[in-house]
């Protein structure tokens, strides 16, 4: 098991991944369509939009955080 202190690193990588796995296979097929070769179009996507997606998610997740924060009230 992974250590619960790499829970926000882990929350990230699993998050980034699948956003940019759903995101990148939408685009890819509307910029292609369903042709031959689209799932390794959508694979090369994937890769690079994760490699960017991952750090901007751990830079931006606490901003997120401190955001929903401050505009909701304890219940």
């Amino acid at each position: 098991m992974i250590p619960a202190r790499f829970a926000p690193i882990l929350f990230g990588l699993i998050l980034s991944g699948l956003m940019s796995c759903i995101v990148s296979g939408i685009a890819t097929l509307r910029a292609v369509g369903a042709v031959d070769g689209v799932i390794g179009a959508w694979m090369l996507a994937w890769a690079t939009s994760w490699a960017v997606a991952f750090p901007v998610v751990l830079v931006v997740a606490p901003v997120t955080r401190q955001l929903v924060a401050a505009l909701t009230r304890p219940d």
